[in-house]
């Protein structure tokens, strides 16, 4: 669980470093491609005998993967990646907490809040696009999940997110041919965006898939509260991207609200909830 989230994390802080060459746009079709690759390798789809009512869940789980990478890096272009890693952790927060009434959810809640103001602190020199965009991504994140469950319930094993993959790659072919046109590659910022495909995308979707066959599900979402931390720390050590002391403390309460909320949660999740995002 420790190497998946890491991983997840210097794969993110790796295709940083190619942004300035061949820019998110270009780092993100690298990723999906290798994810398709991966995914398409393990789950092994069969669409063409896929339904109409297992269509739409999958098309929609693949505008998901397209839209969700893509705001992330650009947000991680903008305002680093603690902070957009941090912000995006707030959609499986918000799926844990919706529709709860319980007292514990909702100061998780509200301390959330808190903790995202004080983490944004809005002033006129904010990046207030890189916030909405980090947010963008925690919003996709939230129905990631939601059409997971759907996808899931609809398709056997992983033929659902695979398929979502497939589709996702093909979308970026002349999208990421157009940009890496645009912005031609070196060699060096071609294999970070290879690098980040693997780190952030094949490396943790296996790794999960072997921590989840010894770790109950709900510990191994308890430990998934930890990837903003990881973040942060990647950020420090790899990008030079240090946050002040107030700025910890935010992510601290993010953090222990999620792990709050999941631990408390009598129900337990699904396992592909906070896991296996292309």
């Amino acid at each position: 669980m420790l190497g998946s989230g890491l991983s997840t994390q210097l794969g993110a802080a790796v295709a940083a470093l190619a942004f300035p060459v061949i820019g998110p746009v270009g780092v993100v079709a690298v990723r999906q491609w290798v994810a398709a690759v991966v995914l398409l390798g393990v789950g092994r789809p069969r669409p063409l005998s896929f339904t109409a009512a297992q269509w739409w869940p999958v098309l929609g789980l693949a505008a998901v993967f397209a839209t969700m990478n893509l705001a992330l890096y650009t947000a991680i272009e903008r305002i680093g990646l603690g902070l957009a890693v941090t912000l995006e952790f707030l959609g499986p927060l918000a799926v844990a907490l919706a529709g709860s009434r319980r007292r514990t959810d909702l100061a998780c809640a509200i301390a959330a809040g808190v903790a995202v103001v004080v983490l944004t602190r809005p002033q006129p020199s904010t990046d207030y696009l890189g916030i909405g965009l980090a947010l963008l991504a925690a919003v996709c994140w939230g129905c990631y999940i939601l059409l997971n469950r759907t996808v899931g319930e609809r398709l056997p094993g992983l033929e659902g997110s695979a398929a979502a993959a497939g589709v996702s790659a093909l979308v970026y072919l002349p999208v990421g041919g157009l940009a890496l046109w645009h912005h031609p590659p070196t060699l060096p910022a071609l294999a970070c965006a290879l690098a980040a495909g693997v780190l952030s995308s094949a490396v943790p979707f296996l790794s999960d898939l072997v921590a989840l066959r010894r770790v109950p599900t709900h510990y191994f979402g308890i430990f998934m509260s930890v990837n903003p931390v990881l973040a942060a720390l990647v950020g420090v050590v790899v990008l030079d991207q240090h946050l002040d002391v107030t700025s910890w403390a935010a992510v601290a309460v993010i953090v222990s609200a999620n792990a709050v909320t999941v631990t408390t949660t009598t129900t337990t999740r699904p396992a592909g909830d906070q896991t296996h995002r292309s």
